[in-house]
């Protein structure tokens, strides 16, 4: 991810936890429509994400969890029996 956010001109932060990375990049004042898609891409691989705009300007940031699920279907509720 930080990677994708780099390709799309931002200069990502990346902070490891026990359970967790987290990432972050300081957005430019003026984003055109095609960063936006690259940043929003890249964002959607995260377990949770989000966009912080305070008087010091803007930031998107993501988290993703270090345990591998079993499988993706898990993850995004499908497969699972009633």
């Amino acid at each position: 991810m930080a990677a994708r956010l780099s390709a799309a001109g931002l200069a990502p932060h990346t902070t490891d936890h026990a359970d967790l990375t987290y990432i972050e990049a300081e957005l430019p004042g003026l984003v055109d429509v095609e960063t936006w898609r690259e940043v929003l891409a890249a964002l959607e691989e995260a377990d949770c994400f989000g966009l912080v705009t305070s008087a010091n300007g803007r930031r998107v940031w993501a988290a993703l969890g270090n345990e591998a699920p079993a499988t993706v279907d898990a993850v995004r509720g499908h497969g699972l029996q009633p």
